[in-house]
Order: C-alpha cells, then structure tokens, then sequence
C-alpha cells in the first residue's frame, strides 16, 4: 500500500469538543472508536463520525488493536495523563489545548514521547486561522522586515455562566481556571510564525474577588492577566487573556514589522489591514511632522483550496482552523514526517503561560521561561 493510500484508523476521546472535528472526510483516515465517560456524549459522537464502537474509558479504547492513534479532547488536566497513556500503548497523539497545565506536566510529556517515539500533535487552532497563515507566508518571504513587536489577544467574557458547569450543574474543570494556563490561543500567533522562543516575562493578574471565584481547584484569584514576553531573538511581544470586563470576544494577533504591519480583524469591526512604511509625511495633532504607513483592507484567503483535499473545504468554527488540524495530523502519520506543532513546538507555546502566571502572582516579577528543545 502507497503512503497516499494508507488509512489512519482514529480513536477519538471526549464527546465535546472532539466532535468539531473532520477526520470521517480526510481521504486517509478512518473512525475506528470513540470514547466518553458519558453515555449521552458517547453516542453524540458516535452519531458525528458514524460509529458504533464505543468505549466508555480511555483505559479500554487504548488496549484496541485496530486503532492506530488517539485524538484526546479531555479536560486540560487530563490531557498529559491521557497523552501518555495513549502514547505507551503504542498509539499516535493529537491533543486539544494547552499541551499540560504545569513544568512537572511538560516534562513527562516530552520524556514520553521520545521515549516511545510516537507522534504528539497539539491542536492549536489559531496556527490555522487565514491571517496567520498569510503572516507565515508573509514572514518567510521577508515582507515584514524585521517583526520586532508582536500583540495577541484571547478574550472570553462570561466563562463562568457558560463554561464553569457541565449541564447538570457540576463543576467543569474550568472553574477559576488561570488564564495564562490557557496560552496557546495567543502565543501561537507569534511562536507559530516566526519560530522564536520566548525566554523572560513579566505578567500582571486583575481580579475583583468575587466569591465565586472561591473554592476553585486551582487557588486563583485572577480574571485577567496581561504580560509582556521577551523572545530569543530580543523581540517583545504582548498577551492579553480575559475572561471578564468590558470588551467584545476575540481570539487574534498583530505583526509589527519595520516595513510592513498585519493585524487581524478586532472585535469593535475593524481588519484585518496591513500598514506598509512607505516614507509618506504627514503631520500630528500638533503640527508636527509624522510618517504615515500606508493603510490597506486586507482579505486573507481561506488557504482551503491550496492546503486541503477536497472533501475537507468546508466552512467551520475558530476561523476554519479545525480541517487544517485533522488533515495535518493524518498527513503527517501518512508521510512519516513530524506535523507542525510537534512536542517541541506545544511546548514552546504552553510553558511561557505556566511561568506567566507564577510572574503574576508573584507581583509581576521579571522571571525566566525553560526550554524543552531538546
């Protein structure tokens, strides 16, 4: 069998978000199980990638012959738990975000995986989202010049009245959760450029001590956290993760370069624009000269025809990012070649919001970020 002909054979666990994905449409890949703790939930999967071998624990879906690699949509404390598990059962990962919630999390993760040798994949949407794909592209072929400033933002308003609790009032594992252990929304829109690393932060919490907030399992305090990244290469790059205040949802990054400039749409209805330096002159508010880059509306392509088979190209959530995901993951198992947000690169975004968050409760101390490149 040709490697353009192999088929994948899926394990799909949690039947939340696990059903937004397509991997019943990739030419290379087959549903073999699925798998929730919930009756309800199992079946609703069960019915999204027409399925009808089902388990009810990961435990059982892993000791499956048939299946050649798991995709875990489990709460995110679970998701370095049900990684490694699925990894020493000899199985492929791709996980949702984050890649672990804490340093001792990330470095069973990587030990594991090298260990095993097993392909790991975390399932980043933002990576995918058709502005950073032009920011890539743009990147590579020196456009911007040099990217010497980086912005994102991930701003869900009300996580408590929709996501704090499952449907029959229990608590999820959400509950207070901080909000830079959560990162990868917003670290990808620069990590996942450029490549760079970021090696020191500096980060401050908001909270207003809202009782709610109390008993949560993580001890947080925090809504908001906003911090302030130095990367390997001496750029700066600004994170803002929300979960309460006045502001509008959104989930987007900017690119400051010396030539040009990209900033993907913002919630108050403006974007995505590029600015280009073109050494225009004009004058400030007082009188004085300023240059002026040049504004331009920018349309980015949906990249589905270039980068997708055909049954793949429909039109989903978080910016159409999840077809991308599953076709990069079974594409990279095909052809035997690491996928694009490896172990290395989770990493390298879900640990700087681990430190971040220590910066902020720390008071805002300048702290510095490991490396798991090795």
């Amino acid at each position: 069998m040709g490697k353009e002909s192999k088929m994948i054979r899926m394990g799909i666990v949690g039947g939340g978000f696990g059903g937004a994905f397509q991997w019943h449409l990739d030419p290379n890949c087959i549903v073999e199980a699925v798998c929730d703790a919930r009756e309800d939930r199992v079946r609703r999967i069960g019915d999204v990638y027409k399925c009808d071998k089902t388990y009810r624990s990961l435990d059982e879906l892993i000791k499956d012959p048939n299946v050649d690699a798991v995709a875990v949509f489990s709460g995110a404390p679970d998701h370095v738990p049900h990684a490694v598990a699925a990894m020493q059962a000899g199985k492929h990962v791709i996980s949702a975000v984050p890649a672990c919630i804490n340093l001792e999390q990330a470095e069973e993760l990587l030990e594991c995986q090298k260990r095993t040798g097993m392909t790991y994949m975390m399932a980043e949407t933002s990576y995918y989202h058709p502005c950073t794909i032009s920011a890539r592209k743009f990147f590579a072929e020196g456009k911007f010049g040099e990217l010497f400033y980086s912005e994102s933002e991930y701003h869900h308003g009300g996580m408590e009245f929709c996501l704090w609790r499952d449907e029959d009032g229990k608590a999820t594992w959400r509950h207070g959760y901080p909000p830079m252990l959560y990162p990868t929304h917003c670290t990808s829109f620069l990590v996942g450029v450029t490549g760079e690393r970021l090696t020191e932060v500096t980060c401050i919490g908001w909270g207003d001590g809202d009782p709610i907030m109390d008993g949560n399992p993580y001890n947080n305090k925090f809504w908001n956290e906003t911090a302030l990244f130095k990367t390997d290469q001496g750029h700066s790059f600004r994170v803002g993760i929300y979960w309460r205040g006045a502001f509008g949802g959104c989930e987007r990054g900017q690119w400051y370069g010396s030539k040009m400039s990209l900033f993907e749409k913002d919630p108050n209805g403006i974007g995505p624009v590029i600015r280009r330096s073109e050494h225009l002159m004009g004058k400030d508010s007082a009188g004085f000269g300023i240059e002026e880059a040049v504004f331009e509306p920018y349309e980015a392509p949906d990249w589905k025809a270039e980068l997708l088979p055909e049954p793949m190209r429909i039109n989903v959530g978080h910016e159409g990012a999840e077809p991308f995901l599953t076709h990069e993951f079974i594409d990279a198992l095909v052809h035997d070649r690491k996928p694009a947000i490896d172990v290395h690169e989770a990493l390298a975004y879900t640990v700087p919001g681990i430190i971040a968050h220590e910066s902020a409760l720390q008071g805002g101390v300048q702290m510095k970020i490991p490396s798991f490149d090795r």
